[in-house]
């Protein structure tokens, strides 16, 4: 009988890319390292998670789970229900699999996961990607051992501050620039235009979306082409917009592709966009959203502002700053490498390989 290796990890966090993308990359790192580790994903059913994480080539399971809407929601009726089932399910996996390890990622989906495998003995690791933490990390606080944090902010939400280890948020490793012109030619456009890329996360982001469709014909007669990711909510709406200078999808799977064909990024300020940005030295204009607590997202992109990083509007103000603001950035050429510079210095390449040797190393312990 094949003996069962010491690297099995459970990993759950989803609903958004910026809590599943951190989680996957420290899947890729962990398996570059220990090729022989066996690594299952715990994710809600019908979410972004179900769809993404098997095209990376890992096990996918589904629970039966949601979160609970700060608005008055029927839904929020079944949320009790939905808890109790899902514990149910989460302890089930977990005994199935036995892991020697939990990764926690943030989002609701986290939470009966984490505990289901911490009552069977697995050690916790948990990743934080945001200024303010969720709610979910807080209560799985008192059971992890490691609570790896990207912005140094985060420290006073959490109690015991000698398991916050401040390593940044996590990479794909897949994700590289490539050719410009190359990238362009994917999304067939045309090599000699400027590119501006529109994202507003996984979900889409309604402000974002109405200023771009508001301006579009602004855009094209300054033969600025537009690669735009209106989120799947937003795609029916915006659709009609495509042509051969604009190019619009709910989601973008090749982001590697769509970061080098542009000129200049304009997107919400979530932590993931921040970290892949910062990697890549894009110039961006950042967009917060205003339904986060604590208005992280605000001051994440205030604070790269301040260094020259990038530029910030306010949803208030895009009305009157959107077309100036893109305007003067992707035509100025010495504005773009300022803004490259400066970005870079936030920049945490090595994140996801620090926390997946981490986690290695919480495995190897008897």
């Amino acid at each position: 009988m094949k003996k069962a290796t010491p690297y099995r990890f459970i990993i759950a966090g989803g609903g958004t890319g910026g809590h599943l993308y951190p989680a996957l990359a420290v899947a890729q790192q962990i398996r570059a390292i220990k090729p022989e580790a066996e690594i299952l994903f715990v994710g809600a059913k019908n979410k972004m998670e179900e769809r993404v994480v098997p095209e990376y080539g890992f096990k996918f399971t589904p629970i039966w789970v949601s979160g609970f809407s700060r608005k008055i929601n029927v839904n929020n009726l079944i949320f009790p229900l939905k808890l109790i089932v899902s514990l149910i399910q989460s302890l089930k996996i977990n005994f199935s699999f036995k892991p020697r390890v939990a990764i926690g990622s943030g989002a609701y989906v986290s939470g009966p996961v984490i505990w289901s495998a911490h009552v069977i003995g697995a050690r916790v690791m948990l990743l934080e990607q945001n200024s303010y933490p969720g709610i979910t990390n807080r209560l799985l606080e008192k059971r992890a051992e490691e609570i790896h944090i990207t912005f140094d902010e985060s420290k006073k939400y959490f109690r015991n501050e000698s398991k916050l280890k401040f390593t940044g948020n996590p990479i794909r490793i897949n994700l590289k620039l490539d050719g410009k012109q190359e990238s362009k030619k994917k999304f067939e456009l045309d090599p000699e235009k400027k590119v501006l890329l529109v994202l507003g996360g996984s979900g889409g982001a309604g402000s974002i979306n109405k200023i771009v469709a508001d301006n579009i014909n602004n855009l094209l007669q300054k033969k600025i082409q537009v690669i735009w990711q209106t989120g799947q909510f937003y795609f029916d709406q915006y659709k009609k917009f495509t042509s051969k200078d604009v190019k619009v999808f709910p989601f973008i799977n090749d982001m590697p592709s769509a970061y080098s064909a542009c000129d200049v990024v304009i997107a919400r300020s979530g932590a993931t966009t921040i970290a892949e940005i910062s990697y890549l030295a894009i110039p961006v204009v950042f967009v917060p959203s205003q339904n986060v607590a604590a208005n992280h997202q605000y001051m994440n992109a205030k604070a790269l502002k301040a260094a020259g990083a990038a530029e910030l509007i306010e949803d208030k103000n895009l009305k009157d700053e959107f077309l100036p603001v893109i305007n003067e950035i992707i035509f100025n050429e010495v504005r773009q490498e300022s803004l490259k510079k400066n970005i870079e210095a936030f920049a945490r390449p090595l994140a996801a390989k620090v926390i997946a040797e981490s986690a290695i190393s919480l495995a190897e312990r008897i």
